[in-house]
């Protein structure tokens, strides 16, 4: 594989390790969690991208309350959740969109066309499963991203200890456990798991 022109998958661990080394410095210390918030432009399928942020002690101090402090530290609406860097099919990483529309034009997911405008007899029910299969397509990368930030051990490197990802996707709520879940070595997400255990049973 040396020498070959670099995929979405590479870009995206190269681009994800130069975000988290922008991380503030004094912050970094504070760090206890790394997020990985999916979203689209323009509510846009084809228009994925991965916001890479973090979560801070202090900021869980801000929002915790002792009724259930578990809330606070674990359940990404409480996060912080603005100003971080994004991946994927937008103007912010023309790298990677591109990378990324050459991909799934290559497995047949791409569409032309505004989605909502399509009818039946056009074929609604073939765009809607590309639509799926994108989504698809671009929470597997993200999963796989935060697996190989973990495999090849940068999180640790630059933040100086490993830390759970948590991923996301306000589209998708409850998804975060099964994604986290498959994110991450076991150890790191114990307490995430545990609260969410407590909650379901709640």
């Amino acid at each position: 594989m040396t020498g070959r022109r670099e995929n979405f998958r590479t870009h995206l661990l190269r681009a994800a390790t130069g975000v988290l080394e922008r991380f503030p410095e004094e912050l970094k210390p504070e760090i206890y969690a790394l997020s990985f918030r999916i979203w689209r432009v323009d509510d846009d399928d084809r228009r994925p991208y991965v916001a890479i942020g973090y979560n801070t002690e202090t900021q869980y101090e801000r929002e915790t309350y002792p009724e259930d402090p578990g809330e606070a530290r674990w359940n990404y609406a409480c996060w912080l959740l603005d100003g971080f860097e994004m991946l994927g099919n937008v103007p912010e990483d023309p790298v990677g969109g591109a990378l990324y529309e050459e991909e799934v034009r290559r497995l047949g997911l791409w569409f032309e066309g505004d989605p909502d405008e399509v009818d039946e007899t056009d074929g609604e029910d073939e765009i809607g499963a590309k639509r799926d299969l994108l989504g698809l397509h671009f929470a597997d990368a993200c999963v796989g991203l935060a697996r190989d930030l973990h495999s090849e051990g940068r999180i640790e490197k630059i933040l100086g200890r490993p830390l759970p990802v948590v991923i996301f996707d306000m589209y998708c709520p409850g998804w975060e456990i099964e994604a986290t879940e498959a994110a991450n070595p076991p150890e790191l997400i114990e307490d995430f798991l545990a609260w969410q255990r407590a909650a379901a049973a709640g």
